[in-house]
């Protein structure tokens, strides 16, 4: 049974585990603290895939001094071997007395035989402290160890009437710093940030994260029609983070060969009408070990994601400004003639940046 002082130092664990975040991909965020007498001896977390887990860096932190003392960990140990041994066998070997974890491991090919192995070694278990909160650190794993699909997630940005930029075109900047920096953030956690050619060709953006110490994530920009000019940042400055320009099958051989002598990796898939499949991209990329993938634009690509029921998360920056209907709307055209046919969102979460608000929700699966 969970005391009234585990909460604490599971939240201390959690803390530690969002450190890691878009640094443990394919492998989900952990971290972990040892406890005797109630001070903490060791700390840690997993800092990236192929080094050791949270719980391991937590039991060297602590020495020998784990010894009959309690194992906080954000999700329940592993006790299969990957790229690195079971971390039940660690914590067995260390002489701890009790582990207590936040949420299950969803790998379904172990279901519950971490915390299985450890009780049959004597030691005592306690899950589900904190649980939902474990439950959110490790939901791009989640998702694309139960599906292999990644988990996407929708960002706009808009004036309060919802418009992402002038009838001419222009969008610098309708929101402020500080939602701008958040965003960075976003793009170091996610393994891939996705535009459509259409804001390559307008914003002529780079898509890598600004922030200092932060993680560029793979680039990928949807191009059906291969219209991406060659002079684009993300085809000129591959060194600073890799591209991927998915383009339908049939695409212009010559710009492939073009795209490709300057870096970038092209990708041709069936583009029915000139637009790919949703479905089969995140089919694809989940396929090469992408677990996440950030959504940032246009219209017509968040359009898309939402119709094929791609998204899980939507995130709404609003500016406190207004542009008026000949600007141009945040979402292209959705397959919605009545009111049950509209994608469906859960509780809404709303947050401070400066000036600006974010909304923030699940988007509620077809069923």
């Amino acid at each position: 049974m969970a005391g009234h002082g585990d909460t604490g130092f599971m939240r201390l664990a959690l803390r530690l585990a969002r450190r890691g975040l878009g640094r443990t991909s394919p492998n989900p965020p952990v971290g972990a603290v040892v406890v005797v007498r109630g001070k903490v001896v060791g700390r840690g977390y997993h800092r990236r895939a192929g080094l050791p887990h949270g719980e391991i860096e937590a039991l060297t932190d602590a020495g020998a001094r784990a010894r009959g003392g309690t194992l906080y960990v954000s999700l329940e140990p592993c006790a299969h071997y990957g790229r690195t041994p079971p971390c039940t066998d660690a914590i067995v070997a260390a002489g701890v007395r009790r582990v207590v974890y936040a949420t299950d491991d969803p790998n379904p090919t172990v279901p519950g035989d971490g915390a299985k192995r450890l009780r049959e070694a004597g030691i005592d278990v306690t899950g589900g402290v904190l649980r939902s909160a474990g439950d959110e650190l490790i939901c791009f794993f989640r998702k694309h160890v139960v599906t292999g699909f990644p988990f996407v997630t929708l960002k706009l940005a808009a004036s309060l009437d919802g418009r992402i930029a002038t009838a001419t075109g222009e969008s610098r900047w309708i929101t402020g710093e500080a939602s701008r920096r958040f965003v960075h953030r976003l793009r170091a956690e996610h393994d891939a940030v996705l535009v459509g050619a259409q804001t390559v060709i307008a914003d002529d953006p780079e898509l890598t994260c600004r922030l200092r110490g932060g993680r560029n994530p793979l680039r990928i920009v949807l191009d059906g029609r291969l219209r991406l000019p060659l002079s684009a940042r993300v085809v000129a400055d591959t060194q600073a983070a890799p591209t991927l320009v998915v383009a339908g099958r049939g695409a212009n051989a010559r710009k492939v060969q073009r795209l490709r002598a300057r870096g970038v990796e092209v990708l041709c898939l069936p583009a029915p009408g000139g637009k790919v499949s949703f479905t089969r991209l995140l089919q694809t990329l989940g396929g090469r070990g992408v677990s996440s993938v950030l959504i940032e634009g246009g219209a017509t690509v968040a359009a898309a994601a939402l119709a094929a029921g791609a998204v899980e998360r939507l995130l709404c920056f609003y500016a406190p400004t207004l542009i008026g209907a000949d600007g141009r709307p945040m979402l292209g055209a959705l397959p919605v003639r009545r009111l049950a046919e509209a994608p469906r969102l859960g509780r809404l979460r709303v947050r401070r940046f400066a000036s600006d608000i974010l909304l923030a929700t699940d988007v509620v699966p077809r069923s």
